[in-house]
């Protein structure tokens, strides 16, 4: 039952990937995850903004509440139509879901702020804890936040360290309860961070010094480049792993480079690396964006942990070893309902393996966006992405429509 619903959000997540485009944000896109977004509603116009510690002077409380209600169709064959042998079988998926999130931003006074979620999904109704954190601030030199939440680093999935988990069986890999530090210096800063995945929610606590991580990076945001630095270590149980992470901006073309490297001192003490280059520029007046990552992985059984969406329940993955290349196209059109063309290219070069997913959006009404997409493995048929689509049914080839009609409401108060 829950499957039978649950696909007509997967346009939903394609739409997080436009609406990043159009921000020009592919920089921070996972470009072998492109449905894999966490539900935060609607952000663009939320004044609680989850992202910054916020420090003003007066107390206060802001309620937001966020609406989605979707529905939608897909028909396809548990065989891509060049592989049809007569074996090949037709099917419909179909079905339709609501989804409510009501956001409370507390500031207490100047120094002290607190954030709570909640998210509310028909059908199969549940309840759910979303982020539920605090800011303190020590005379605007040292500012802490504590509590759940999911917190990135660098810029391509790879270099978020804080998102590694252990391999299973191995220790807690579930939502990730933080407390960092920033301390700001000049134009950069140092952070400092402890974190742990025990169920905490569930009333367990960690008990041994492998349930907890412990990390921290230096940030310089100079005048040509945006450089992070930093390091990352869980004892007995994964890699001590240190990234770099290199952004700029030559001419009109966004660059970034990034290099991870892990030491297993759990085990081996073996060293492996994985590295990126990746670039986002945008065309004739900003209607066309292009953006692209070559991603060379060289570590082996490795796994990051993938926070619960309306598409799909939290998951640990693994990652995709060698070579992988990701492009994506986005082209905007003039006119009634703001069309939008794009496509997501992922390609692994080891397997032969390549998942493509054209498609477009358009808004014919206030509210009302309209989307359609064709996900499609290509290559090998026993590689990475004919076995792991983008379809729940695991179809290597469908035809995805989706209607959906969202809003979201703020309130405010203050002394």
């Amino acid at each position: 039952m829950k499957s039978f619903f649950i696909f007509s959000i997967l346009i939903f997540f394609l739409s997080f990937q436009i609406m990043a485009q159009e921000k020009n944000d592919l920089l921070g896109k996972d470009l072998d995850s492109i449905f894999d977004e966490s539900f935060t509603g609607n952000t663009e116009s939320d004044p609680t903004d989850e992202s910054t510690t916020v420090n003003v002077n007066k107390s206060g409380i802001t309620f937001g509440v966020s609406y989605e209600f979707k529905g939608g169709l897909a028909p396809g064959w548990n065989l891509a139509p060049w592989h049809f042998d007569g074996t090949e079988d037709f099917s419909w998926e179909y079905g339709a879901k609501m989804v409510s999130k009501l956001s409370i931003n507390a500031q207490i006074s100047e120094v002290f702020k607190v954030y709570t979620s909640i998210d509310f999904k028909i059908p199969n109704f549940s309840l759910a804890l979303g982020d539920f954190f605090f800011d303190y601030n020590f005379y605007n030199r040292i500012f802490v936040r504590a509590g759940k939440y999911e917190h990135t680093w660098g810029i391509s999935s790879f270099a978020n360290l804080l998102a590694r988990v252990p391999e299973p069986e191995k220790g807690p890999s579930g939502p990730s309860y933080i407390m960092k530090a920033d301390i700001p210096i000049g134009v950069g800063g140092f952070q400092f961070l402890a974190l742990t995945r025990v169920d905490i929610a569930g009333n367990d606590t960690p008990k041994q010094w492998s349930d907890l991580a412990f990390g921290g990076k230096y940030n310089a945001a100079l005048r040509w480049v945006d450089l992070d630095v930093g390091v990352f270590y869980q004892r007995y149980v994964m890699p001590t792993r240190g990234f770099l992470s290199i952004k700029t901006t030559l001419g009109k073309t966004e660059v970034f480079n990034e290099w991870l490297v892990a030491v297993n001192t759990h085990t081996d003490n073996a060293v492996s690396f994985a590295a990126n280059i990746g670039f986002l520029r945008n065309f004739f007046n900003d209607k066309l964006t292009l953006g692209g990552e070559v991603f060379y992985n060289g570590e082996e059984n490795t796994y990051l942990f993938k926070p619960e969406t309306i598409y799909k329940e939290a998951e640990t993955v693994r990652f995709l070893e060698h070579y992988i290349i990701g492009f994506n196209f986005l082209y905007r059109i003039s006119g009634k309902g703001s069309p939008r063309l794009f496509t997501s290219v992922n390609y692994s070069v080891a397997e032969n393996s390549a998942q493509l997913i054209p498609g477009f959006k358009f808004t014919p009404f206030k509210h009302i966006e309209v989307y359609c997409a064709v996900p499609m493995a290509l290559g090998n048929k026993e590689g990475y992405y004919y076995t792991h689509n983008a379809d729940l049914q695991n179809r290597p080839f469908s035809i995805m429509l989706l209607v959906t009609l969202t809003g979201s409401v703020y309130t405010s108060a203050f002394n």
